[in-house]
């Protein structure tokens, strides 16, 4: 498995953890921690989109990618190890992000929850998904249109 799984597989379980015991606690200094962890994946996450984007714009002169491809892995495009790691791992992310927000939809008995931002995780997903494509993804060639079509 490549650095990029173990890092999909890591932060996803920092990340179920975390958000785990933050809906459970909630003390004040949690809710920070939560915040700052999704802030950080959700990040992470856009740069590694941006990466993979940028690699799959290079590879796409000569090979064709989809975008369900590409930031899905659709297809044959990934081992199927790799494929199910990164999917599961995914599939984590946008449940964990979306079963705490909706435990716990207020702070402080204010309408809104820091919890809430547990929700962008699943971008680091995402863009985790793209970079490995972009890299190591296995590609059909151009399908070049004929001017005649």
């Amino acid at each position: 498995m490549s650095k990029i799984v173990l890092l999909n597989r890591v932060a996803t379980v920092v990340f179920i953890i975390v958000s785990l015991f933050t809906a459970v606690v909630f003390s004040s200094t949690l809710r920070v921690v939560i915040v700052a962890v999704s802030l950080v994946l959700f990040a992470i996450g856009v740069a590694a989109f941006l990466l993979g984007y940028f690699a799959a714009v290079q590879r796409s002169r000569e090979e064709e990618i989809a975008v369900t491809q590409l930031f899905f892995l659709a297809g044959e495009v990934a081992p199927k190890k790799v494929r199910l790691a990164m999917w599961y791992c995914l599939a984590a992310q946008c449940v964990v992000g979306l079963g705490v927000a909706l435990a716990r939809p207020s702070t402080d008995g204010r309408s809104g929850s820091v919890m809430a931002f547990a929700v962008m995780v699943p971008m680091l997903g995402i863009g985790l998904n793209g970079l490995w494509a972009g890299k190591y993804g296995s590609f059909g060639p151009r399908q070049l249109k004929t001017q005649a079509e």
